[in-house]
Formats: structure tokens, C-alpha cells, sequence
């Protein structure tokens, strides 16, 4: 083998390795990525089926109930326009209470129940995560310009 079909088959090896290692992080990037979606979003099945994802808004008044096995909670998580149902095994976070930000990481099951494998909640009574309140004033701003639309409305 000449020294140049040598330095050809080094450089193809070498560019080869370099595309395998490229596809490997991008795959692993790829199933690690955990999109955010508000129940609005939810609710128009803008959302993944199968796939791990967050949803967060505010702990609906009077949803929390806790199961007889003493660790499942169902709550429902509203954007003030529409709620999703949560279901979650395990320990909440002291801070989770009703009338407050929540995020949820987890998958949507076909019932329409979200199912949490995570449960983040705020760490003051004045934050909310920025994705939450995202949510929440989108869905007031719709919610208040459907409400400007309807008064002029002619039958």
C-alpha cells in the first residue's frame, strides 16, 4: 500500500469515527430533551404520546386527594383555561399546595392522566417557574381577548 492510500484510509477512518461519535451525542441528546407544555397545549394534543415531558401551572383548588396506599396524590394542574389531571407516586415537596406553581415531569397516559414521575414546586410564595407563568398569562391574555370578541358579536 502506497503511503498516500495509507493517509486516505487513515483520514476515512478517522472521519468515520468522528460521524459514529457525532450520531451517538446527538441520539443521547436527543432522548435526554424534555420539552415543556402547558395544559392548554395538552389539551390541543400538542403534546407527545409516548414521550417524557414537563407540564406546569397551578395546583387547581380542592384537586389534591391522596390515595388509601398513603403515597399516590391525583391533583389537576390548570393554566386558568384548561386542567389536566395529575397522578404521582412518592414524596411531594413540602412547599406543594394548592393555588400554587407546579411543574410536573412525566407522560401522558391514553385516559388523558398525566402521570408524574417528578414533581417540582416553588421555593417562595412569590416565584413561579418562568415556564408556569409562561402558561398561565398566555391562557389569561386568550381567555380575556375572547372575552373582548364576544361583546360585539352579533347572532
Amino acid at each position: 500500500m502506497t503511503p498516500r492510500a495509507k493517509r486516505l484510509t487513515l483520514a476515512g477512518v478517522v472521519l468515520g469515527g468522528a460521524a459514529v461519535a457525532v450520531t451517538l451525542v446527538l441520539n443521547a441528546f436527543n432522548s435526554n430533551l424534555v420539552f415543556f407544555y402547558s395544559p392548554s397545549d395538552v389539551a390541543a394534543h400538542k403534546a407527545p404520546q409516548a414521550r417524557t415531558f414537563r407540564i406546569g401551572g397551578l395546583v387547581e383548588e380542592g384537586s389534591i386527594k391522596r390515595q388509601q396506599d398513603g403515597v399516590t396524590v391525583r391533583f389537576v394542574v390548570t393554566d386558568t383555561a384548561k386542567t389536566i389531571p395529575v397522578e404521582y407516586r412518592g414524596i411531594l415537596p413540602d412547599l406543594f399546595k394548592e393555588g400554587k406553581g407546579v411543574v410536573a415531569q412525566g407522560k401522558l397516559e391514553g385516559d388523558g392522566t398525566f402521570r408524574a414521575q417528578e414533581v417540582l414546586a416553588k421555593h417562595d410564595e412569590n416565584y413561579m417557574p418562568p415556564e408556569a407563568a409562561n402558561a398561565v398569562e398566555r391562557a389569561h391574555k386568550a381567555a380575556q381577548q375572547a372575552q373582548n370578541t364576544m361583546p360585539g358579536a352579533r347572532p
